[in-house]
């Protein structure tokens, strides 16, 4: 099926990025899943191709595009060599998008010519212990000072993706005290440079898939963070996470659609090849059928993507919309893969074979960004149900 989302540049940029996966991704590929990450220089070697900048305006160092279809691109090829890029898919997926809305110039200024660059890593610090999908019940707290110069943070965060390496981070927390008549009011986000006094890398979470992406638990013990640091208004996060929640679950539905892609072609190849009982396994019946009907639910998550991907360059992708996107797209993945997986029979669960890795990898696209039992709440309340 022809497709029409993307035009010259973005198939230019996607020859570049394949060319560079098969030159400086593949070939030591398997040391950054023992080692839980790539090594820092990887992330500088990615600013250096541009990757980074896509978004960001030229006069930080940028590109100055607009829109998500070049990281889709990305997604799309990392998915298809069955490999990521570590922790940058929330660098430039979900970190870049609060920096470009609500950092003030004298931020933006301060951080994106290094985050353009890799040499400043970010990550974003939502989930803690007690809270995951209700944001509302974040208990992280940062108390201003005497003197009005900065915030003594307290408090400990889960499953940060990227806060092994990460050198700001974005913090949620609660600057007023906790109200119940109104449990979204009083938190706020503060960029936390992660080399200040009291603040901790606790365990590097040890994860099923995405074993390359380096996942942490922070602790934040009186650490002090400048007024200069506050991003936005105080008090006004949660309202800023759910805006900037449309980009994070589009970018899950299209990295569902572009594993589930992967694993058709990987099936394919595999069954043209494999002999069982004398004649390739692609000559039964029952392996043709089966991937016909993966390639059409692939085609389907296309459609779904391709749309959303539009809807999203224009400023029309609504809330419900991403929702139903990654819902649809996150659940029809895992069957795709799963059904991919036996058609290799024991290999399928080899970890040198990609499809073992996407298998796993794929599992957390029901769970992060909201899990599907959110997604469903959220397309119900859409319908005024």
């Amino acid at each position: 099926m022809r497709r029409t989302v993307y035009n010259e540049d973005h198939e230019a940029f996607r020859e570049t990025i394949r060319d560079f996966i098969a030159n400086e991704v593949v070939p030591v590929y398997e040391s950054w899943e023992e080692a839980g990450h790539p090594p820092r220089d990887f992330y500088r070697k990615l600013g250096e191709l541009g990757v980074y900048g896509i978004e960001v305006p030229e006069e930080y160092g940028g590109a100055g595009e607009t829109g998500f279809k070049y990281q889709a691109v990305i997604y799309e090829e990392t998915a298809r060599a069955g490999v990521t890029f570590g922790s940058s898919g929330v660098h430039t997926g979900l970190v870049l998008p609060y920096l470009m809305e609500y950092a003030t110039e004298e931020q933006k200024q301060r951080w994106l010519p290094g985050f353009v660059s890799g040499d400043i890593m970010t990550a974003i610090a939502m989930t803690e212990p007690g809270a995951g999908s209700d944001l509302a019940g974040i208990a992280t707290t940062a108390k201003l000072s005497a003197d009005g110069t900065h915030y003594v943070l307290n408090g400990a965060k889960t499953f940060i993706t990227g806060g092994v390496l990460a050198d700001l981070v974005l913090v949620v927390c609660r600057t007023a005290p906790y109200d119940p008549a109104d449990r979204r009011a009083g938190l706020s986000i503060l960029c936390v440079d992660t080399a200040s006094e009291g603040y901790t890398v606790g365990r590097k979470l040890q994860k099923i898939g995405l074993r390359t992406s380096d996942t942490a638990e922070l602790s934040f013990t009186d650490v002090k963070v400048p007024v200069e640091n506050l991003l936005g208004e105080e008090g006004k996060a949660f309202s800023y996470l759910t805006h900037n929640l449309v980009q994070e679950r589009l970018a899950i539905a299209v990295g569902a659609y572009a594993s589930a892609a992967a694993a058709v072609q990987f099936a394919v190849k595999y069954v043209k090849e494999r002999k069982v009982f004398g004649k390739a396994v692609a000559e039964f019946q029952n392996t043709k059928f089966s991937l016909a009907d993966c390639q059409a639910q692939v085609l389907a998550q296309q459609a779904m993507v391709d749309q959303a991907l539009e809807l999203y360059q224009n400023g029309e992708l609504t809330v419900a919309d991403a929702a139903a996107a990654k819902l649809f797209c996150t659940e029809s993945a895992s069957e795709v893969i799963d059904k991919c997986l036996q058609l290799h029979g024991g290999y399928g669960y080899i970890l040198e074979y990609p499809i073992a890795r996407l298998y796993t990898d794929n599992r957390v696209f029901r769970i992060y960004g909201g899990t599907s039992e959110v997604m469903r709440t959220i397309i119900a309340k859409s319908l005024g149900l």
